[in-house]
């Protein structure tokens, strides 16, 4: 029985590919590459394609006997899903539907969904629970949350079971060094910190230092992208030991600020880092973290690089050995 990962050949995918192959678990990747890349793929059997492509998914579904998915699958740039919603909709929520009739008309009961905090928009209260408001700011999370919705129909009618994991920041890489974070545009702020230390690009730009926090610049949850696909992996085996549908935040619950990113990333680097601070970004909170303690209680997730000098080490020793992503 294999498992089936789509958006397999991106950042997050790819190590919950790696995760499974680790595990001895027969993997089937299904990736367009139209954001991943084909060398983050260690292992097992990769189709190149489109999920809204009825023949492509039927070739994936038929030439293997699938256990369970885990959906990766999605563009993910806020600032795009507000130039072009209708981009995000009709890849990451119609790509959904057609993933979902295909596991129904193949039986496949289980799914394992990459959600995302930005699911809650404004938060009412930090840390943020499973059970707070979900009002996105934004079509990216719009789309996340109709995803999800739709999710939980197939669900009712077909009996097609789930779990939807919500989380924000996912930043590091691979202990291997193979695989780690290739963005295009990059927007995330660790990899543009290090990219400023490998003499990438001039600074970084803290956008505010005025906010009601410790040190004045925003706070955000970064969670080791390798801890984000071992939920990934606990989740799908409580689908398999029988577990109902249901939604868990992944975080660090701590957050870290711009600043103290920073800060770290200098110590790891041993570069000096020039930061260039400018006005706030409209919409930016002043603080997002999750609240993981759920996925800890239910799942048994306890994320070990917790650390933000671990996250950013990891991360500094893809980027200075692949400075040019994988093209290096």
């Amino acid at each position: 029985m294999a498992v089936l990962v789509t958006g397999g050949a991106g950042y997050i995918g790819s190590h919950a590919v790696a995760a499974l192959l680790e595990k001895g678990e027969e993997v089937v990747i299904a990736d367009s590459l139209y954001q991943g890349h084909e060398q983050a793929v260690l292992g097992g059997k990769l189709y190149i394609g489109d999920l809204r492509d009825e023949q492509f998914l039927a070739q994936v579904f038929g030439e293997n006997d699938i256990d369970g998915v885990i959906h990766f699958a999605a563009n993910s740039l806020v600032g795009e899903s507000m130039e072009d919603p209708g981009k995000y909709y009709h890849n990451n929520v119609y790509g959904t539907l057609c993933l979902l009739e295909q596991m129904k008309k193949a039986g496949v009961k289980r799914i394992v969904f990459s959600s995302t905090a930005a699911a809650y928009g404004e938060p009412e209260r930090v840390p943020i629970d499973e059970y707070d408001r979900t009002v996105p700011t934004n079509a990216y999370g719009e789309t996340k949350l109709a995803m999800e919705k739709m999710i939980r129909w197939f669900d009712t009618a077909h009996g097609i079971k789930s779990i939807s994991l919500r989380y924000f920041n996912a930043a590091g890489a691979h202990e291997s060094g193979k695989i780690g974070e290739d963005h295009h545009p990059e927007t995330h702020l660790v990899p543009l910190v290090l990219e400023v230390a490998l003499g990438q690009r001039e600074h970084i730009t803290v956008f505010g230092d005025d906010y009601p926090t410790e040190d004045g610049t925003c706070i955000r949850d970064y969670v080791h992208v390798s801890d984000l696909a071992d939920a990934h992996l606990l989740a799908l085996d409580r689908l398999r030991q029988g577990g109902e549908s249901a939604v868990y935040n992944l975080g660090n619950g701590l957050g870290y600020s711009v600043k103290q990113v920073i800060e770290t990333a200098r110590h790891v680097t041993g570069h000096a880092i020039p930061a260039v601070t400018r006005d706030r970004r409209a919409g930016d909170p002043a603080v997002l973290v999750a609240s993981s303690a759920r996925a800890r209680d239910e799942l048994g997730w306890s994320p070990s690089r917790s650390r933000l000098e671990d996250i950013i080490s990891s991360s500094w020793n893809w980027h200075r050995t692949h400075p040019e992503g994988f093209k290096s």
